[in-house]
């Protein structure tokens, strides 16, 4: 089974890149599952459900988040109504959404996608070691499931340790949240594909998407200053493409997707 992920989608620029490139990767890829983390779609802040039926029409079948899940507060009432969208799984018990989705592929078979949050340099969240355990307790990757971890998470010794740790147990663990694509995919020793993130949906003639200016000036005057807004040139649309066995799970390929904007463009060939 293939399966593509886009990276944190930032501003109008972001969702634009999503609804221009993605129709045709799914086409070009085979692509059985589109998992597309939409957590910075509204302005850089957040997601509203206008926002997620944009995605969906794209071609997206599940948003991912983090930490800034909560910034458009409408999201609060329809996360509820929406299971495609997630929240990140390791939130105290009681918030709002959920954090994992079992999708049905067409053959009979399925992908279980999870959104967890690391902690260091992030919010004080539960374990998310100790929820992917639980998680996986009576959901066992085997012939015909697969299962993907979308980890949010700012450190990338974190990132690689999750990695490690899942390692044999997930089909793949994909980084976001940094807004930087790095060159590390690969797969465990296990059989989990994995990279430490796979950037963004944006515009990269920017500070992480937003406007380079105002932001620059922050970190020169150590002042406050006007709220950050996203970048407005052409954006990149940058992810990853696994695909994974389906007797056994486990991944067989994991390749960076870069099409459009500033960065060198990359598509893996079938």
């Amino acid at each position: 089974m293939n399966i593509l992920l886009c990276g944190d989608v930032v501003g109008r620029t972001g969702r634009d890149a999503v609804k221009r490139h993605l129709p045709g990767l799914r086409a070009a890829l085979a692509i059985d599952l589109a998992v597309v983390n939409a957590e910075n779609a509204a302005h850089g802040y957040g997601l509203t459900e206008r926002i997620c039926g944009e995605l969906y029409d794209a071609g997206a079948d599940i948003l991912t988040t983090g930490n800034h899940v909560w910034d458009q507060k409408e999201l609060i009432a329809y996360i509820e109504r929406d299971p495609r969208v997630l929240r990140p799984h390791n939130f105290p018990a009681g918030t709002p959404g959920a954090g994992w989705r079992c999708h049905a592929l067409g053959d009979g078979g399925s992908v279980l996608v999870v959104n967890l949050m690391g902690r260091l340099f992030m919010d004080p969240l539960d374990d998310p070691f100790a929820a992917l355990d639980r998680l996986l307790a009576d959901r066992p990757l085997g012939a015909g499931a697969a299962i993907v971890v979308d980890f949010h998470a700012e450190a990338t010794s974190e990132k690689m340790a999750f990695g490690h740790f899942a390692d044999g147990r997930v089909s793949a663990v994909v980084g976001t949240h940094t807004h930087v694509p790095t060159a590390d995919a690969q797969i465990l020793p296990g059989g989990t594909a994995y990279i430490s993130d796979i950037g963004m949906c944006g515009d990269y003639d920017s500070v992480i998407g937003m406007h380079k200016g105002p932001t620059t000036r922050r970190f020169v005057t150590k002042m406050p200053g006007e709220r950050p807004t996203p970048a407005e040139g052409e954006a990149t649309l940058c992810g990853v493409f696994i695909e994974i066995a389906r007797d056994s799970g486990l991944a067989r390929r994991i390749e960076p997707v870069r099409v459009g904007g500033r960065l060198a463009p990359h598509l893996p060939l079938l």
